[in-house]
């Protein structure tokens, strides 16, 4: 299937569809290819729920040093605050 960038931004659903099923979907820019969309290979299929777990889950269980949101709010601080 082929698609063209506009039809990316205004269909991605359907075009996301596609890739369901199984088709693969060529986005082209003024008649030249720029992108494949490709369905996910069997051993990357997303699962939903427990089966999946992000590897970044639980990062600062074992951390000492104050909590998430005092370390998340030093770093938005500005530099010229005393």
């Amino acid at each position: 299937m082929e698609a063209t960038t506009k039809d990316l931004r205004l269909h991605t659903r359907e075009l996301l569809a596609a890739t369901d099923r199984g088709q693969e979907v060529i986005i082209t820019y003024r008649g030249r290819v720029r992108a494949r969309l490709v369905p996910p290979a069997e051993d990357e299929q997303l699962t939903s729920g427990a089966g999946r777990r992000n590897p970044l889950f639980g990062l600062w269980r074992d951390r000492d040093d104050g909590s998430v949101d005092e370390w998340v709010r030093t770093l938005r601080r500005s530099r010229f605050q005393s």
